[in-house]
């Protein structure tokens, strides 16, 4: 029982922890005259907590771009924190590759004084680096950075006093006898000798106390099969009125709850388990959820339904004296814990909706909607995701951005739902092309609105979704594919991102093998111009990639990328006139992207190195790239890598393939007839 104590005041520690350090954060962005109060007492608690119970990994890294990275904290808040930094486990090499690389002179790094506490430091945690080659790795920026402001050579003459510089000079003197070091060596300073013992019998006693933890966890077992009993007064983890299970009467051969011990007694129970008193309990306790999973009940179900409506109405019209964040999350741990959405729940937020702010709760609101079942999407749009959308968007990325996670997150439901039954409703599949449809514009107006990698990725993220729907074996005969917009996909292909181009490659070869599947056994439902309109994007995609042929508008159902002729006419006599030898056609391909040439040419440099090694036939000549069949035939006359235009491009999808952006050779096997020959 002693182990089930602790992790409570463990959780509760790196919550204040996270707390503290988050105000210490906010406050440094401030100079302390605009500071709404003292931080003080904040890296106080910071210090206390860092003692007590260490630093794990992820809070030294956000502790070490505090110090090191610029702020407004000042001197003394910043070396009290650099002295209590005590790792509870190892140091990253991404933590000592930070602290390295702030030592030196410029705005841009910490005090002298902070970097001399920062060098300190890593002596005294250099047994616990996760990779001590790190260290060494900046050994050149240190032993360069020795003629400094504090010790220049001018004082490395003159005095003998210092035991650190005093050891190196030793260090020196034994490996290199015929280096001349002055009279610095004789004097009687101790070298190397560690520079704080009580800080590093602290140090160990945090590193022991966190690895026999770590044990005692992973001894647990994984899942809990006794009742939960919380500790703050009678409240469930997110702070709502949720009772615990309470069994009053108990028949002759029943068993309640509270006598489970363990997952053996609960399998060999489980038919004559007794329902506690009150099942609202559900919310808050994980073995009750499993007995109600495993053994489901109607009346039951019912009873939990009518308390949570009841429970939720008290919120709307004010009545209840509980916080509505706390009702919001116990509706959130409820259709999380169920996967259902109760009906009367339609009613619910139809209301609360109303009245909502469209800030306060947001993520906990969007968690509970995206449970929301499968209806018909012109009455789910009306009643829902319209006053939804209403509150959310304010014309800022942010608030699109949390849209689009909800709508991922709801085509995600709807998605293992799908797979889960037998027979496909109209409705069922009208609302997904329906939702799809409507979500084609919101990601148009994202990618307008912010383009970045992180949009790109949650756009990709929803699309991605999409096509596990239409492409999965069970879904895509009966789910209507939904493309994405033209425009969206020249948008993702032009990004500076590889990862973007591979995960838009590899979407559209899903797509593709669920639009001819859904053809194949339903072809009156898409239009030829439906189809035309997806195949033109492949077509400009393999054009620009394997082609050589970006912008061409010749070919059948090729749309030039949507690029005007006008407009691709003035950038070829442009590229023409810098006389590189390249047209503006080819400058899209696998050689020459400005996404993947970089990827195209190392695999190239890896053949001739791998040829090198060899030690046969030494290369009279190495590729200068980028990579053409001209290139390649002259090349192999003067004595460089012999390799044939096709082994090349194949070679190169299969490099793309093994460094993580598989989507492009994907696309190529899937849309290239003479590719698909050869799989």
């Amino acid at each position: 029982m002693s182990q089930r104590r602790v992790e409570p005041d463990e959780s509760r520690e790196a919550i204040e922890f996270r707390k503290a350090l988050s105000r210490i954060i906010q406050g440094s962005t401030l100079p302390a005259k605009r500071r709404e109060s003292s931080i003080k007492p904040d890296v106080e608690t910071l210090n206390s907590l860092s003692y007590d119970r260490g630093v794990l990994p992820a809070e030294l890294n956000d502790l070490i771009d505090l110090v090191t990275i610029p702020n407004h904290l000042d001197q003394a808040n910043l070396a009290s924190i650099v002295r209590n930094l005590y790792p509870a486990s190892t140091v990253s090499d991404n933590v000592v590759t930070k602290v390295v690389g702030s030592i030196g002179h410029g705005r841009s790094k910490p005090s002298l004084a902070i970097q001399g506490s920062l060098l300190r430091w890593l002596v005294m945690v250099y047994h616990i680096i996760q990779s001590q080659d790190a260290l060494a790795r900046g050994y050149s920026v240190l032993f360069n950075l020795l003629d400094t402001a504090a010790i220049r050579l001018s004082l490395a003459r003159q005095t003998g006093n210092d035991p650190a510089l005093t050891g190196l000079l030793r260090v020196f003197k034994d490996y290199y006898p015929e280096i001349i070091v002055g009279e610095a060596t004789r004097c009687k300073a101790s070298a190397f000798n560690y520079p704080n013992p009580e800080w590093r019998e602290r140090l160990d006693a945090i590193q022991q106390a966190h690895a026999e933890r770590a044990i005692s966890r992973s001894q647990r077992p994984l899942n809990s099969f006794r009742v939960a009993r919380h500790r703050n007064g009678g409240r469930g983890n997110n702070g709502a009125m949720v009772p615990e299970v309470h069994t009053s009467h108990v028949a002759e051969n029943s068993v309640s709850l509270e006598e489970i011990e363990n997952v053996d007694g609960f399998v060999k129970a489980l038919e004559t388990i007794e329902l506690p008193n009150q099942l609202i309990a559900v919310l808050g306790d994980p073995l009750l959820q499993k007995l109600l999973l495993l053994k489901p009940d109607a009346e039951a179900n019912q009873r939990v339904n009518n308390w949570v409506s009841s429970y939720a109405h008290d919120m709307i019209s004010g009545d209840s004296d509980a916080n509505p964040l706390d009702i919001l999350a116990t509706l959130r741990d409820y259709v999380s814990s169920t996967k259902s959405f109760p009906p009367m729940f339609f009613a619910l937020f139809s209301e609360y909706l109303k009245t909502w702010d469209g800030r306060h709760g947001r993520e906990l609101v969007l968690g509970v909607l995206s449970y929301i079942p499968m209806l018909e999407f012109g009455e789910l749009y009306n009643k829902f995701l319209q006053p939804l959308e209403a509150r959310v968007l304010d014309d800022t990325a942010a608030s699109l951005a949390d849209i689009l996670q909800f709508y991922t997150a709801l085509l995600q439901r709807w998605t293992v739902t799908l797979a889960s039954v037998d027979q496909l409703s109209v409705r069922a599949s009208s609302a997904t092309a329906g939702l799809i449809t409507h979500v084609n514009g919101l990601c148009l107006t994202l990618l307008q609105t912010s383009s970045s990698i992180f949009t790109h990725s949650m756009v990709l993220d929803f699309y991605e979704q999409g096509a596990s729907l239409m492409s999965g074996p069970r879904n895509s005969f009966r789910t209507r594919v939904v493309i994405p917009p033209s425009p969206l996909a020249y948008m993702l292909f032009f990004t500076p991102s590889p990862t973007t181009v591979s995960r838009l490659c590899g979407l559209l070869a899903k797509y593709k093998q669920g639009l001819q599947k859904a053809m194949s056994t339903s072809r009156s439902d898409y239009t030829p111009e439906y189809v035309n309109e997806f195949n033109g994007f492949l077509m400009d995609i393999c054009n620009c990639l394997w082609r050589s042929r970006a912008f061409n508008t010749k070919d059948d159902n090729s749309h030039g990328c949507l690029v005007p002729k006008r407009i691709a006419e003035v950038l070829s006599l442009y590229i023409k006139g810098l006389d590189t030898g390249a047209s503006l056609a080819s400058l899209f391909s696998l050689s020459h992207s400005p996404v993947l040439g970089l990827l195209s040419i190392s695999y190239f440099r890896s053949l001739e190195d791998a040829e090198l090694e060899k030690g046969t036939d030494e290369l009279a000549t190495r590729h200068a790239g980028p990579v053409t069949r001209a290139t390649l035939a002259s090349l192999a006359e003067d004595g460089g890598l012999r390799l044939t235009w096709d082994e090349y491009r194949l070679g190169v999808l299969t490099y793309l393939d093994r460094n993580g952006m598989g989507g492009v050779g994907q696309l190529m096997y899937n849309t290239m007839t003479t590719l698909m020959k050869k799989v």
